[in-house]
C-alpha cells in the first residue's frame, strides 16, 4: 500500500493514498499546484515523518499521526446490533471503504467477532443491502456474515460459489473466478510468485519467437496471477496500478536505448544484494530461453 506526502505551498502538508482524489477532486489543486515530498509503504514512518515535515515548513501541526486518525474514525462509524451491521457509505461505495479499511475488527453483541481482509470484502460487497432508513448506508446481516466465515476456515466444507454482478470489473471476475476455484483458500504468495516467473518466461518466448498469439496469452496469464498475488497480500492489483500510475504520472526523463529513463532516481530502499540476486536468475533464465529457440 503506498502513501503520499503532498505538500500544498503556502496552505499545508497532508498524507494521502490517492492524490488525484484526495488533492485535486476533494480540495480543488490542480497537479501544477502541489508536490510530492515522499512515497512509502510504512504508514508508521510515513506518520512520524508528516508530523516532522510540517513542523519543519511551519505549518500547523496534526495534533493525531495519520495512522491513528484513519483507525479511528472509521472504527467510530460502524454499528452493530443484534442482527446487523451497518456501513456508513451507500453500496456503491462499500467495496472502496472495505478495500481501506483491511484489518478493521468489531465485536456483535451476540459475541462474534469478524476483521475485514481482502477476502471476506468480497462477500460482504456481495451481500450487503441498501439500509431502509437511509440510502447512504448499507448493512449485512451477522448471522450469514458469521456462517461465511465459519465455512471459510472449515478445511472439509464447500464454501458457496460467487457469480459475477454487471457491476463488477475483469478484476472482480478474477477474484471470483479464484475464489471459486479455492486459490485463495490454499494458496499463498509464495506460490503465486513462481507462476508469475512461469508467466513471464512464457511471454519471453513469446516476443523471442514474434508469436502474437502466445504473446497476447502470455500477458493475459501474467495478469491474472498478479490479481491473484495482490489479492493473496491483502491488497487489489487496481490499487497497486494507481499507486504506481500516481507516481510516474508527473515524471520526466528522456528515451534511451528503447527505455524511458526518469531524470531523477527515486529514493526507495531496497536490499541490493535481493535485488541483484534476483536480477541475475532472471537474466540467467531469459539467455537459457533464447538459447533454446
Amino acid at each position: 500500500m503506498k502513501y503520499f506526502i503532498y505538500h500544498i505551498p503556502g496552505k499545508k502538508i497532508g498524507v494521502t493514498r490517492n492524490l488525484v482524489k484526495r488533492v485535486t477532486q476533494q480540495q480543488g489543486y490542480a497537479e501544477e499546484e502541489y508536490e510530492v515530498l515522499f512515497a512509502g509503504d510504512d504508514i508508521n514512518q510515513i506518520s512520524k515523518l508528516e508530523i516532522e515535515l510540517q513542523k519543519s515548513y511551519g505549518y500547523p501541526v496534526d495534533q493525531t499521526e495519520y495512522k491513528n486518525l484513519f483507525k479511528n474514525n472509521n472504527l467510530m462509524k460502524l454499528n452493530s446490533t443484534d442482527q446487523t451491521t451497518t456501513f456508513p457509505v451507500p453500496l456503491n461505495e462499500l467495496k472502496d471503504m472495505l478495500m481501506d479499511n483491511l484489518g478493521l475488527s468489531w465485536v456483535t453483541p451476540q459475541g462474534y467477532r469478524f476483521t475485514i481482509d481482502a477476502q471476506n470484502a468480497v462477500w460482504i460487497k456481495n451481500n450487503a443491502f441498501s439500509s431502509q432508513f437511509s440510502n447512504e448506508r448499507c448493512f449485512v446481516y451477522n448471522k450469514a456474515f458469521h456462517e461465511f466465515e465459519q465455512d471459510r476456515f472449515e478445511v472439509q466444507t464447500i464454501r458457496p460459489a460467487y457469480e459475477p454482478t454487471e457491476d463488477d470489473s475483469i478484476f472482480d471476475e478474477i477474484r471470483t473466478w479464484a475464489h471459486n476455484r479455492g486459490i485463495y483458500k490454499s494458496g499463498d504468495t509464495k506460490t503465486q510468485l513462481i507462476k508469475l516467473y512461469e508467466e513471464v518466461g512464457e511471454l519471453s518466448e513469446a516476443v523471442l519467437k514474434s508469436d502474437n498469439d502466445e504473446f497476447i496469452d502470455a500477458i493475459g496469464d501474467a495478469i491474472v496471477v498478479l490479481t491473484n498475488l495482490a489479492e493473496l497480500g491483502g491488497v487489489r492489483i487496481e490499487d497497486c496500478i494507481e499507486s504506481a500510475y500516481n507516481e510516474i504520472a508527473n515524471r520526466s526523463g528522456n528515451m534511451v536505448n528503447g527505455t524511458f529513463v526518469k531524470e531523477t532516481p527515486a529514493v526507495v530502499n531496497k536490499d541490493p544484494h535481493l535485488e541483484s540476486s534476483m536480477g541475475q536468475a532472471f537474466s540467467s533464465y531469459i539467455k537459457s530461453k533464447s538459447q533454446t529457440l
